[in-house]
Parts: C-alpha cells; structure tokens; sequence
C-alpha cells in the first residue's frame, strides 16, 4: 500500500482552530483599530494565507518585513490563545493510526507558519507518523497554487494521482485539485455548497474509513 499517500491540511482539518484563529485576529485587529464581520473572516481568514489576510483587511498591501512583524505578532497571539486547547476533530488519531496500519504515506501540508504546525503537531504527539511535514515557510507560492501538495507528493514519493488531500477551504481544495489530487472536503468551516466539488465529504472522521480511501483512490 505504500504507494498511495493521504495529506492532511491543519487548521480545520487535523484540528478546528479556526475559532482560535478568529479570537487572535480579533485581538489583533482591535488593537489596530481595523473593521472586521464574522462574513469577512469566512470569506477571506479561513484558509488564507496571512499575506491576503492583511492586505485585504487593511485595506492596502502588506508585504515584507511589515507583513513579516504583523504575521509573527498575529500567530503568537494564536499559540497564546490555543496552546492548553489542542485536540482533533473527532477520529482523527484513529483513522491515522488505521492508515498507518495500511502502509499509506501520511503528511501534513499548511498554509500555516511552522511554529504553528510544531504546536499541534508535537502536542498531539503525531511527528512520527507523518512521512512529510510542510508549512507557510517551505513554498513560495500559497494555496490556491499546488505547489505545497507538489513538493509533498515528491517527500513521499507518490504520483499526485495516488494521492489523497483533506482540505476545508476554497483555496484549499482548489489547490489539491490544480495538483491532480483527489480531495476529501472536511465540513469543519463551510457548507458543502460554499466549496468546489470534492470526491467525498465529512464532518469528522468518525465518518471516513480506509476501505473508503481506497475506493476513492481507485476510481
């Protein structure tokens, strides 16, 4: 079976951090004085990149060490706010272990900054059962581009089409289709109707078994 991989996005899809997520910007924003609507965080904070985020929500561009200072002062606001929180969406543990019994590849590929990602990677104790490990950091280019499932499928050596992506977001699963990958798209965040067509959906993984992933794989 280790020729079939299965890769996970982070926030809203190994973990619901997406309300921690809105709690930091909240902070941050208020501080700034910036105006803010729970539509605009749905439209244009889940499953963004930060350098978006910011331009977007101040109204001009953010880019450089600018960016690079409001990012690093948003996402500690983040670990502050979520780090005595982690926990899965429920069955997620169970499915991976599942997985890992199969022999597939597993791997984690955000949008996220790596210090987030070694938060909850490390708090639930899952480092050694992923094959990859990518962050905001490792691309250049963000989601919707496929760059980030690209390089994953290459760190574990697997054709994008033997590949599996987890995602919740619009640019999420843009970006797993525009890498030739088939996506399972989590309900954690949107509507199945406010999401490009995905080859299977859940809420949590209580509803997904390997048998599942398989049969996905090989259609």
């Amino acid at each position: 079976m280790n020729n079939y991989a299965v890769l996970f996005d982070m926030d809203g899809v190994i973990c619901h951090t997406n309300p921690y997520h809105a709690k930091a910007f909240e902070a941050f924003f208020d501080k700034y004085q910036i105006s803010y609507t729970e539509k605009e965080f749905e439209e244009h904070m889940y499953g963004k990149h930060n350098s978006h985020i910011m331009t977007y929500f101040f109204k001009r561009p953010i880019h450089g060490e600018e960016l690079m200072r409001f990012e690093h002062e948003k996402e500690a606001l983040f670990r502050e706010i979520y780090r005595d929180k982690v926990e899965t969406i429920p069955g997620f543990i169970t499915f991976l272990d599942a997985l890992k019994a199969y022999g597939f590849k597993t791997a984690v590929a955000t949008s996220a900054p790596r210090a987030n990602m070694n938060l909850i990677i490390d708090k639930l104790g899952i480092r050694n059962k992923m094959d990859s490990l990518m962050a905001s950091e490792n691309v250049t280019l963000h989601k919707p581009h496929p760059e980030v499932y690209q390089h994953t499928a290459s760190n574990v050596g697997v054709l994008p089409e033997n590949a599996l992506v987890f995602e919740d977001s619009f640019s999420g699963i843009t970006a797993g289709h525009n890498a030739g990958m088939k996506v399972v798209g989590v309900l954690s965040t949107h509507r199945k109707d406010q999401l490009p067509p995905c080859s299977y959906y859940i809420n949590d993984y209580t509803e997904i078994t390997v048998e599942i992933v398989l049969e996905i794989l090989r259609k």
